[in-house]
């Protein structure tokens, strides 16, 4: 039975995905041709007006490279996810503490290699296709800064796929999970992951679609795009041109290093400090992301020193000038150690709000004892709450790396923040990898003790895919600066604006403009969740009223899965193109209709509301998410048994799930789905991607 689901969901996550993937290489295939002829008519010679068919070519190269390389990232994801799950359910099958090890190692080597397959690929595509392209042009800056123009198109590649998987992925994962929850848990009480409940197959394949292979194509644009600002701003420094090619990569050995770190980071939770309880799970995850952390900053040093200028000029003694502005190897260092701990931070914090071990979660769970409503309340005053630290902590990186390397110093905060990614997505995938572990339990009828170590592992899913999503978050937020840098210093190159002011109208409408996307596509995004769950409630309802047979515990019946799967597969190919497009044409038709200045304020208004709404969304899903498991392993019992007497059996035990207290958690679960699964995290696509399309579209505007 175990191997007959575990074929299921493996088939399930696959059809989905080339199905999207089909979508994705048609999208592909149009916006090259379109890269070609507007880059090529935006780039042509003003004294002869011969169209710069070169530029447009490389342009459309890089993109290509870019989105197959995030299609790649994406597909190694899933199926490592699907390949694991089971074999993860098959280790907490073993007897303590080695059933505790052996589920959790392989929960956590599927996430590594995901994390070390992604920055690997990510890292050599874009090396490749710099070293490629490189004997096409001449090696003075103009040609260098040309060249970086073009090779920007590979950000702009990996983020239009990841929009597509965060999109689409998200829509299809909570669509599933909302509606098996809305018609099975909360209707019929059947427990979760009920094999008689026709959605929990296509609830399993979103975990991988969604969790896993959508993240993956975020990270994938996070690095790619950091990469393409920090390149084209360093390539404005002729001090740094004149150092040599060391000097202008010092952005991709950073990302180089930072897989050699993690790699030797990966053993201490696997082998120096195994799991062997319950209690050591989140110990290990959190040890992950400190320990490579401690390790990464000397080496950012040693990077530093080595590779970047140390000369003396007039403006500048013992160090180089980017952008008018007078840094050194030791600021640049200062720089990268900004992002570094403060994704470190960040994520610590992401979790203080969304892990039930501490208060803000208790207090939410507490508040279920008066219903959903408060519940609601509760959970949406945490989301608004958790947004405070993390938006500090990113406006002190900016102001001190802007203060030592202008905008160079922003775009190497974001690659370190991305440093050490190959950890970040570890401990991430590991998450939707133990979801899926314990569905497969469930379903197949294993014994308790196997759903309460699967259900362990899970609860700090739950927790490390929060920290997961404030860390992509918090780097989108620099990402998408670093990339407004790298779009203002192209456009001072060609003689245009140097300096953004607010105080212009066409500025302002433009901010004003930016700050209302975010939640214009959070609204497409939430009703696409909503009208494509309420097609799943329709369908699982259908069933049970055809064979009530599915609602008799234990009956050997079993539900037609497949036709949820297609419901959620259509409802999220069709709804993630209007979310798509309005990210990708909001700043071409604001570029080319009302000029640079409008775009300038349409950026900066979008990542100044962007980061508040996707942390709010992301971390008051994943608070509700954790007060339900809170609740449901036993920690309100006495309580329940107080205020709900029926609840308690003839043995003395209260039965939680079938308590008022847990089904209003069960209303706040539903209810955050799509606020941490779909709409929060596709807001990281939305800051990063409007930038890096004005970056590769500056000429034309």
């Amino acid at each position: 039975k175990l191997v007959e689901l575990y074929r299921a969901i493996t088939v399930g996550a696959s059809a989905f995905l080339n199905a999207e993937y089909k979508l994705c290489a048609l999208f592909v295939a149009v916006v090259s041709v379109g890269i070609t002829l507007l880059i090529s008519w935006a780039t042509k010679d003003p004294a002869t007006g011969e169209w710069a068919w070169t530029s447009g070519l490389i342009s459309a190269l890089s993109f290509f490279v870019g989105a197959v390389t995030s299609m790649v990232s994406g597909f190694i994801g899933m199926r490592v996810a699907v390949f694991s799950n089971a074999r993860c359910t098959v280790g907490a099958c073993a007897p303590a503490p080695h059933g505790w090890t052996h589920s959790f190692n392989t929960a956590f080597r599927a996430g590594g290699v995901m994390g070390f397959s992604l920055t690997g690929v990510a890292l050599l595509s874009l090396y490749a296709l710099i070293l490629g392209l490189r004997p096409l042009f001449g090696s003075e800056q103009t040609d260098l800064m040309h060249l970086f123009e073009c090779i920007a198109g590979f950000g702009l590649g990996g983020s239009s796929i990841a929009m597509f998987g965060r999109v689409g992925g998200g829509i299809y994962t909570k669509a599933a999970d909302v509606g098996a929850d809305l018609a099975g848990k909360v209707v019929e009480n059947l427990p979760e992951d009920d094999p008689h409940n026709p959605g929990t197959i296509a609830d399993n394949v979103g975990d991988n679609v969604g969790d896993v292979a959508g993240m993956g194509s975020d990270l994938f644009g996070s690095f790619g795009e950091a990469s393409c600002a920090a390149l084209l701003v360093g390539a404005s420094s002729p001090m740094i041109v004149a150092a040599g090619w060391g000097a202008l990569m010092f952005p991709l050995a950073l990302s180089g290093v930072g897989i050699l770190v993690c790699m030797a980071t990966s053993f201490v939770a696997t082998d120096l400090m195994p799991v062997r309880d319950e209690k050591g799970i989140e110990s290990a995850l959190k040890m992950q992301l400190l320990v490579s952390t401690l390790l990464m900053t000397p080496c950012v040093y040693a990077l530093a020193v080595t590779l970047l200028p140390a000369a003396t000029c007039g403006m500048c003694v013992g160090g180089f000038v980017v952008g008018g502005v007078c840094s050194s190897p030791l600021k640049a260092f200062f720089c990268v150690g900004f992002g570094l701990w403060g994704g470190c931070v960040i994520g610590f914090v992401t979790e203080y709000y969304t892990s039930f071990s501490y208060t803000p979660v208790q207090e939410v769970a507490n508040a279920c004892r008066t219903g959903a409503a408060t519940n609601v309340i509760y959970g949406l005053a945490l989301g608004y709450k958790s947004a405070i630290v993390p938006v500090f902590v990113v406006a002190f990186i900016v102001f001190g790396a802007h203060s030592l390397a202008g905008f160079y110093g922003i775009s190497l905060a974001a690659l370190g923040m991305l440093a050490t990614l190959a950890t970040c997505l570890s401990i991430d995938v590991y998450g939707p990898v133990c979801d899926n572990a314990g569905g497969i339990a469930e379903m197949c009828e294993l014994h308790p003790s196997v759903r309460e170590k699967t259900d362990a592992l899970d609860a700090a899913g739950n927790t490390t895919a929060a920290i997961g999503k404030g860390f992509a978050i918090g780097s989108a937020c620099l990402v998408g600066l670093a990339l407004f840098g790298a779009f203002v210093t192209r456009l001072s190159a060609e003689g245009g604006i140097t300096t953004v002011d607010l105080l212009d109208p066409i500025t302002f409408a433009g901010l004003l403009v930016g700050a209302m996307l975010p939640y214009w596509f959070s609204a497409m995004t939430m009703k696409s969740v909503g009208m494509a769950a309420n097609a799943m409630v329709i369908e699982i309802k259908r069933q049970f009223d055809a064979n009530p047979n599915l609602l008799i515990p234990n009956h050997p019946d079993r539900p037609d899965y497949d036709t949820c799967i297609k419901i959620s597969t259509d409802a999220s190919l069709q709804e993630m193109i209007a979310p798509g497009a309005l990210v990708m044409l909001s700043p071409v038709l604001c570029g080319v209709c009302f000029g640079t200045r409008c775009v300038t304020g349409l950026l900066a208004g979008g990542i100044a509301s962007g980061i508040q709404m996707a942390i709010s969304s992301s971390n008051t899903g994943g608070a509700w998410d954790n007060a339900k498991k809170y609740i449901s392993k036993g920690a309100m019992d006495e309580l329940i048994g107080q205020l709900e007497p029926e609840t308690v059996d003839g043995t003395g035990k209260v039965q939680t799930k079938k308590s008022q207290i847990f089904k209003a958690a069960v209303t706040g679960d539903t209810v955050g789905d799509p606020l941490k699964d779909t709409s929060g995290p596709a807001l990281n696509i939305l800051m990063k991607l409007m930038a890096i399309i004005s970056v590769v579209f500056a000429e034309l505007f």
